[in-house]
């Protein structure tokens, strides 16, 4: 058996070594907290601005829509302007942040198909096209994180990884 001194010093030593794990811990997840939220400020910008952008320049994206084919015009721009600024404020606010991401995955998908078909184009459109097309891909990737395990802290939901 050891004596009791030393007993003493490992035990003093043991709970040095607790207080520490536990404020790297604190540390940690402040830290956690402080960078999930700058991901969702990251992933939802752009499509808050594209959103508030559509409403600013409305003509304009309506013409862009039609040169692509789409009917309904008025109806899709506004579907898509509910999309962006909903499921982006959703994301950026951790408020339904799931629902958010999975409406925004959701736009995407017919969005990348028809807006950046890149196989119908040749040369440096096609590939202006195609890294839009991955860009779009990659974002989905982010929100689909979003989707299946939550926003995180901090969001106004107050519940954190399971919004």
């Amino acid at each position: 058996p050891l004596p009791r001194s030393v007993r003493a010093v490992a035990f003093e030593n043991k709970m040095i070594g607790d207080e520490l794990d536990q404020e790297r811990t604190n540390m940690n997840l402040k830290i956690e907290s402080c960078l999930t939220l700058l991901g969702r400020i990251l992933l939802s910008l752009i499509f808050i601005l594209s959103g508030f952008g559509k409403i600013g320049d409305w003509s304009g994206t309506a013409s862009y829509m039609a040169s692509k084919g789409m009917v309904a015009v008025p109806f899709f721009l506004t579907t898509a302007i509910l999309f962006e600024l909903g499921g982006g404020l959703s994301v950026l606010l951790g408020f339904k942040a799931r629902l958010g991401a999975w409406a925004l995955v959701s736009y995407l998908i017919p969005v990348s198909l028809i807006f950046h078909n890149f196989w119908a184009f040749t040369g440096a459109e096609q590939r202006m096209q195609m890294i839009n097309f991955l860009k779009n891909l990659a974002i989905m990737g982010g929100l689909l994180l979003v989707a299946l395990r939550g926003a995180g802290k901090p969001c106004i939901d107050g519940r954190g990884k399971t919004t």
